[in-house]
C-alpha cells in the first residue's frame, strides 16, 4: 500500500513525500530531508492508539492500541501520527496496478488469485 503526503495549503496537492508498506517494512521517500526525517520518525515501530469503533469490542469505548507490524498499523500511523507530526495531509493510492476481475480465471480460488496478482508486482 502506498501513501502520498501533500501540503494541505497547496491548491495543486502536489506530492511532497511517499510512504510504501511492503508487508514488513515502511519505506519513506521525500526530496526534503526535514520531511523525510519527520515521516520516518512517525513511522517508527511503536504502538499507536486510535479511536476507531470498528476495532473495539461491543459495548466498549475509548482508544484501541494497534501493535506495529501489519497493514492496520500502517494505515493508523499514516492517518494519525504521520499527519500530526509532519503537518502534511495523507492520501492512499493503490500499490497494485495490474490485475482486476477476470471471468476466465474463475476456476482459481480467491486466495490463489491474490497470490498470483501479488507475485507479478515483485
Amino acid at each position: 500500500m502506498n501513501v502520498e503526503f501533500y501540503d494541505p495549503e497547496d491548491e495543486q496537492k502536489t506530492t511532497v513525500a511517499t510512504a510504501v508498506w511492503d508487508g514488513a517494512d515502511v519505506t519513506v521517500t521525500a526530496s526534503d530531508q526535514a520531511i523525510r526525517d519527520a515521516l520516518a520518525r512517525a513511522f517508527r515501530r511503536s504502538a499507536v492508539a486510535v479511536d476507531d469503533a470498528s476495532l473495539r469490542r461491543l459495548g466498549t469505548s475509548g482508544d484501541v492500541v494497534i501493535q506495529p507490524g501489519n497493514l492496520e498499523w500502517f494505515r493508523a500511523v499514516a492517518n494519525g501520527r504521520a499527519t500530526t507530526e509532519s503537518g502534511l495531509s495523507a492520501r492512499f493510492v493503490p500499490g497494485l496496478e495490474a490485475g482486476g476481475f477476470d471471468p476466465a480465471a474463475g476456476y482459481r480460488r480467491f486466495d490463489e488469485q491474490l497470490e498470483r496478482l501479488d507475485a507479478r508486482t515483485r
